[in-house]
């Protein structure tokens, strides 16, 4: 089945960003589909935090009840289902999903995410959103007090460590092979009594996703509540790429302050766009994409 409509917008991707686009758009009567996978990166976390009014609400409830609200907006429709190629035409650009679906639109907006890349230690992906987490700001405070470990080497693992020293002091760090410090970073972390183990690591025991030990693979254990983990990450969607986006050092979708990517048309919000993961900051940047993108369909014809 070919959909042949003419949208203002294609939002790719459903989740906090693209339903915060979507609202603002819909308030100002643009036609929007937003195209989503149903597979958001945090269907694993059990409570959403950091969040005033949803602090502690799950993500699936949060997420359940945005839609709800967009979708009554009329002007605003929902597909489900994964976009796989994008490109661009002679009034705006086109979209086609898995199922051999085409979507035509005035703008795009990807608010897509990112993909974490678990590191090659058994079970870790079970924990992952659970007692593996990413943010002290987002999920630290349930696990304040409990002895921690922070899965992470250099600069990264001591700017984690000096988050996470507000809320306990049993802190280990685990570089999961050769540490690299300098002196000075191994000094300020000896003061705060943070230990360095660099066995590399086999394997996390988990209750169900809650840690309980670490594995070393020179068979020795280590018993730990919660970890915090740095790891790699590619984009969620290659069609920003291939439509030309240009993308930063650290491999997110390059925006400026108003959502608005290298090529004309196309804007990007949410955890694609930068470090900061949280549900509000995903809000707040659909929010602007949302807003900068009624401003740019409306100049073009007032």
């Amino acid at each position: 089945m070919t959909n042949t409509n003419q949208y203002d917008v294609i939002i790719v991707g459903g989740s906090y960003a693209g339903l915060s686009a979507a609202m603002a758009l819909g308030r100002l009567l643009k036609s929007v589909l937003i195209l989503d996978s149903g597979l958001p990166c945090n269907r694993q976390t059990p409570h959403s935090h950091n969040f005033i009014t949803q602090d502690g609400q799950t993500p699936s409830e949060i997420a359940r009840k945005a839609k709800e609200q967009i979708l009554a907006y009329q002007t605003v429709s929902f597909y489900q289902g994964i976009a796989i190629s994008g490109k661009k035409t002679s009034i705006g650009f086109e979209i086609t999903t898995a199922s051999h679906d085409t979507f035509s639109s005035k703008k795009l907006i990807f608010a897509t995410g990112i993909k974490d890349i678990m590191p090659d230690i058994k079970e870790i992906e079970a924990c992952w959103g659970i007692s593996v987490i990413h943010c002290p700001f987002c999920h630290g405070y349930e696990f304040k007090e409990l002895k921690t470990a922070i899965l992470a080497n250099s600069d990264k693992a001591v700017h984690v460590a000096s988050l996470v020293g507000n809320l306990t002091k049993d802190i280990t760090i685990l570089t999961n092979g050769s540490a690299n410090f300098t002196l000075e970073q191994r000094e300020k972390l000896a003061r705060n009594h943070i230990a360095i183990v660099e066995t590399p690591i086999a394997a996390v025991q988990h209750e169900k996703g809650h840690l309980e030990s670490v594995l070393l693979k020179d068979n020795s254990q280590l018993d730990f509540q919660a970890m915090y983990a740095a790891v790699t990450f590619e984009q969620h969607c290659t069609i920003p790429k291939d439509l030309g986006c240009e993308l930063t050092e650290t491999g997110y979708i390059k925006v400026d302050a108003f959502q608005k990517t290298s090529i004309d048309g196309v804007y990007a919000c949410g955890d694609n766009t930068n470090m900061f993961r949280s549900v509000s900051a995903a809000v707040a940047s659909g929010s602007m994409a949302g807003a900068m993108v009624v401003k740019e369909l409306s100049e073009e014809v007032f």
